[in-house]
């Protein structure tokens, strides 16, 4: 199936919709299971998956590896480094594991979980260090608010972030203050994790009214509101192969100016800045 699919570095796009992993990996009885919604999903087009170190105490990174099996030319991979991971042998030896676990000899994208007291000059060095070697494709940033984006890619080699992971979805809109633009400003492309609110959102009820209206889900409409404009990619977790296959269709929903302006009114965009939520 071909997706949208939206651009991240010059020469490089990915599908403007991925695979979230949190919480995958928790339990050794569902990993099957989880392994077969994520190749379920690349069957679908969805072959951007995203994992990180800290998911699972890396078994969610198993559970990547084990639906990769075989096709790992099929997928864009992303994961991620904890903090205090992230001074320079940290980030070299981290990423090591990583790639063990996800028994592949690179990853895609490489990005810091959430700032936090490394100096940033520091972990760019190790990510451009890693790149240098082959291990990993390009890095970024995840939990970035606008002055720490701007710091982080004003140091040597920040230049060459692509993507600045985010809590992003109807309910938490605090990156529209002014994170967005300046993403934009960057040339680093917004990633919005947990863009269901984790199914938080299914029992909003301006989320259902204008499910209603289309003969679709609350969460297809919350997913499909945050790639409205496909200018922010989404990566919605999903366990199963139904819950893949409502995502995906998602990306057929239309909402027009009525549906924007009530979502608009109901769940408004910031009027002055707060800081960015994280999960």
């Amino acid at each position: 199936m071909s997706l949208p699919m939206i651009e991240i570095a010059a020469g490089e796009q990915v599908p403007l919709l991925g695979q979230g992993t949190w919480h995958m990996g928790e339990r050794p009885n569902r990993r099957e299971e989880e392994a077969d919604a994520l190749r379920f999903g690349m069957d679908l087009g969805l072959t951007l998956i995203d994992t990180a170190e800290m998911y699972a105490d890396g078994g969610a990174e198993e559970v990547v590896g084990q639906a990769l099996s075989g096709q790992r030319d099929r997928a864009f991979v992303v994961s991620k480094v904890y903090p205090f991971n992230a001074d320079r042998n940290g980030v070299i030896t981290a990423c090591e594991r990583s790639l063990r676990r996800l028994d592949t000899d690179f990853i895609d994208l490489y990005l810091l979980h959430w700032p936090g007291s490394v100096p940033v000059a520091e972990t760019i060095d190790a990510f451009r260090d890693l790149k240098v070697d082959g291990k990993i494709r390009h890095f970024g940033v995840s939990n970035f608010d606008t002055t720490e984006l701007d710091e982080w890619c004003a140091k040597p080699g920040g230049g060459e972030t692509v993507i600045n992971q985010i809590l992003y979805n109807p309910s938490r809109r605090e990156a529209e203050w002014q994170l967005l633009e300046a993403c934009r400003g960057h040339g680093v492309m917004p990633m919005a994790y947990s863009p269901l609110e984790q199914g938080r959102l299914h029992n909003v009820p301006v989320l259902r009214s204008v499910a209603e209206k289309h003969g679709v889900l609350p969460l297809q409409v919350a997913l499909a509101w945050v790639v409205r404009n496909q200018n922010v990619i989404a990566i919605p977790k999903a366990a199963s192969r139904g819950h893949v296959q409502a995502n995906v269709e998602a990306l057929d929903i239309r909402l027009d100016e009525t549906d924007l302006a009530a979502i608009d009114s109901a769940l408004p965009p910031p009027h002055r800045p707060s800081p960015l939520p994280m999960l």
